[in-house]
């Protein structure tokens, strides 16, 4: 059949849809499905992390080798940093320092083809193996473990697994078992180049998908339910085969006395502000974004003044935050160098989150600038006062942080009551200091 006799007569959308179609079985080459695509591409960051990442932290941290140990039915949080496979009893990740430019990675005990094809272990064995006489062979000085005190995403080991390794390597050996809590967190908070590529797309469909349910697509003011809303976004991520990182969107409503309702079945008025809190997995990584709304009233054709200017004090804050997030000092440091500037330019930065004075003159302001990347809440150095362990840890180039930021604004409309208007988008330190890895939140939406 002559296919290009055909196709010219279809209409151009429909024309580049048969190309695409035609020109790899032309070629020869059998098109790729996203679940093959995904899985490339966290090989390649996987590869990238264990060569260029792996080396610098387990030497930063004094650690000779590091085991992350998974069992059938139980798998550590940092499995999928690792890749999977298939666990039948106890199974183990081994990465031993022994001298020269890159790390020896090993799985024991955990198989399947995919972990075996993934290129970033120099040995899997998934059948018989001694893990004594593996550990004694390299006989580390410090073997690092994932129990922490202060980070749930390094802190997989159950003591099942400990007595367990207590039992199996011994007492010389368990007397060298050091927390892996600092190591893991600069493992993951240090990204490499397609880890940034990877987690920028998740930012960007996290914003997309938001700011539709933001409008007139999703919202009919008098008829919508916040619930509805929600509902809708969790239907995109499952016809996007992403994930969640929190569970239910958390989609809202503030009012002169705050909260108003939250994704329930409260209906969508005019004059609502609305507000939206979520993110979604992509591949190993998770989202914390926000964006915001406001239902025209009738006859209404911009957003009322007041609350644009409540819009544009956040907006000010973020800009102080931004220009002076650096590499080179703690996230303690960080924290204290923001609030300064921001007393400086004429804010008042609060002492308890979510409790404003009451006076009008007073823009009120708290930060909470947190660790992003592998879940909605990291595990890397964090510019918030909930994070007070990983306020001692260095920012470093290539962490992602969720620049966030809550600012409260008296509205005149509302007796001088206080708006909070809270700001949160993605973005990586670099040599340069803060860069967006996808368009900022930058205007309240409007429905019509």
């Amino acid at each position: 059949m002559n296919h290009s006799r055909h196709i010219f007569h279809l209409p151009a959308v429909q024309l580049l849809m048969a190309l695409a179609l035609l020109l790899p079985a032309a070629l020869g080459v059998q098109a790729k499905g996203e679940a093959q695509r995904r899985w490339e591409m966290m090989n390649q960051i996987r590869q990238d992390k264990f060569d260029l990442v792996l080396p610098e932290v387990m030497r930063e941290n004094g650690v000779e080798m590091w085991i992350t140990v998974n069992r059938e039915g139980y798998n550590d949080p940092l499995t999928e940093d690792f890749g999977k496979g298939y666990t039948g009893d106890w199974g183990y990740y081994i990465f031993t320092d022994r001298g020269g430019d890159r790390i020896e990675r090993v799985a024991l005990g955990i198989g399947t083809h995919l972990i075996e094809e993934n290129g970033a272990y120099d040995s899997t064995t998934e059948g018989e193996f001694d893990l004594a006489a593996f550990v004694a062979e390299r006989d580390p000085k410090t073997i690092a473990l994932n129990y922490a005190e202060h980070i749930g995403g390094a802190d997989g080991l159950t003591y099942t697994a400990w007595k367990h390794l207590n039992e199996t390597l011994g007492e010389k050996y368990a007397q060298r078992f050091v927390s892996a809590q600092k190591l893991a967190s600069d493992f993951r908070s240090r990204r490499v180049a397609s880890e940034i590529a990877a987690f920028a797309r998740a930012g960007e469909m996290s914003r997309n998908i938001a700011e539709r349910a933001f409008s007139n697509e999703v919202i009919t003011p008098g008829k919508t339910t916040l619930a509805e809303v929600a509902w809708w976004m969790r239907e995109q991520q499952f016809a996007n085969n992403l994930g969640t990182s929190f569970g239910m969107p958390s989609v809202y409503i503030t009012g002169p006395d705050g909260f108003v309702a939250l994704s329930d079945d409260h209906v969508i008025q005019r004059g609502d502000f609305l507000a939206i809190d979520w993110g979604v997995g992509y591949l190993n990584f998770y989202t914390d974004i926000k964006r915001h709304a406001y239902v025209l009233k009738d006859g209404e054709t911009a957003l009322p003044e007041s609350i644009q200017k409540a819009f544009d004090n956040g907006r000010a804050v973020r800009d102080i935050i931004k220009a002076n997030i650096k590499a080179g000092i703690t996230a303690g440091e960080t924290f204290d160098l923001l609030n300064s500037k921001i007393n400086a330019a004429g804010f008042k930065v609060m002492e308890t989150f979510n409790q404003p004075t009451d006076d009008p003159a007073l823009i009120d302001v708290i930060i909470g600038c947190h660790s992003v990347g592998n879940l909605g809440h990291g595990i890397g150095p964090s510019i918030a006062w909930f994070n007070p362990e990983r306020m001692t840890y260095m920012i470093h180039p290539s962490n992602l942080f969720s620049i966030e930021l809550f600012a409260y604004t008296a509205i005149p409309e509302w007796g001088g009551k206080k708006l909070r208007i809270p700001l949160e988008d993605d973005a990586v330190v670099t040599e340069r200091g803060v860069e967006w890895l996808y368009p900022a939140n930058n205007k309240v939406l409007l429905i019509r």
